[in-house]
């Protein structure tokens, strides 16, 4: 099986081309990415030289390109997107142009050319949740521009699947840690902070509530999906490990060996959610999915790869280590 893999540089999109070439020899991939600031070439360096693997720079919403690239591919599994929250808070225009047009473009394509897409969404299109958990029933309710821009792309892939039939699977994730994260983002943030002896910022009082779930557990929902979910439906893919970030963060402390007194608490962003929940009972009885990864194992894993991996990261650290970053 050949497929396109759309933002492949990124975090999750090089962890599931990673996992697909060093685990099978199935499938070959075509990795489009515009290397926009969250891609990094190094993530896929130990693979640069794979027969099975090319690399095209290019942008989603460039038509002509999309259109040929995916003539060449069985699939596409769309993970480029503008991604980070406060970003969105700071300019939302780059995330209606990504997730909206970018996720337009291939999905028009697909349609045409009779193919299937994958695209790959999130548990904030349903909003901050005090005591529910979200099912794919669950009503949208998104709070930020990016969780805006994620949902409208859902809502126009629907639209195709019931108008056009298209061959069109959402899977919606819970917030992913592990190895080549962007700095940006808490966890890689923490460590790489905890590791200068720098200030750590935390958002409040540090009790906003995510579900964490180890990326490669995410890559396995999403391969799963790829495989034998059905067209037209969703799919939610949940750690079952809900947790208040300033627990995540002393918990890395811990694991580092570093005081408690690097935390500092900062101002709070606009709009920010208290709690995410989502149940993946779904694919877990139509594909017999489940998170195989203990938090305890694998943040560990995530440390030890951030703390051994500093040529990967160390030039990206400047701008995203801001202690507010959406008031860029």
């Amino acid at each position: 099986m050949k497929i396109l893999v759309t933002g492949g540089l990124g975090f999750i999109g090089s962890n599931f081309i990673l996992k697909l070439l060093n685990h099978s020899d199935n499938f070959e991939i075509i990795n489009v990415d515009a290397e926009l600031y969250g891609a990094n070439r190094k993530n896929l360096s130990d693979i640069q030289n794979n027969e099975k693997y090319e690399f095209v720079k290019g942008n989603i919403t460039n038509k002509r390109l999309m259109g040929e690239t995916i003539s060449k591919c069985d699939v596409v599994v769309n993970f480029a997107a503008e991604s980070f929250v406060d970003r969105s808070i700071s300019d939302a225009n780059p995330f209606l142009v990504s997730n909206i047009r970018g996720a337009f473009t291939i999905l028009d394509i697909i349609t045409k050319q009779k193919k299937r897409m994958v695209q790959i969404s999130t548990d904030e299109v349903f909003g901050s949740l005090s005591s529910d958990t979200a099912t794919e029933e669950s009503k949208f309710n998104p709070s930020s521009p990016y969780a805006a821009t994620k949902a409208a792309a859902e809502l126009l892939i629907n639209s195709y699947s019931v108008t056009y039939d298209s061959d069109v699977i959402i899977t919606r994730c819970t917030n992913n840690y592990g190895p080549r994260q962007f700095p940006e983002k808490l966890i890689p943030k923490t460590i790489i902070l905890a590791k200068l002896g720098k200030k750590i910022p935390i958002y409040g009082k540090g009790t906003n509530i995510r579900d964490w779930i180890y990326v490669d557990d995410h890559c396995n929902g999403v391969l799963l999906s790829l495989l034998d979910g059905k067209a037209g439906q969703s799919y939610n893919i949940s750690g079952n490990n809900e947790m208040d970030n300033i627990t995540i963060v002393k918990r890395i402390l811990d694991i580092m060996g570093k005081s408690e007194d690097l935390i500092e608490f900062v101002e709070d962003r606009p709009g920010h959610d208290y709690r995410y929940s989502m149940n993946s009972n779904k694919i877990s009885k139509e594909m017999g999915w489940k998170s195989k990864t203990s938090f305890d194992e694998s943040i560990q894993k995530t440390v030890d790869w951030y703390l051994n991996h500093e040529e990967i990261w160390k030039d990206l650290t400047p701008s995203a280590l801001n202690p507010t970053p959406w008031k860029n």
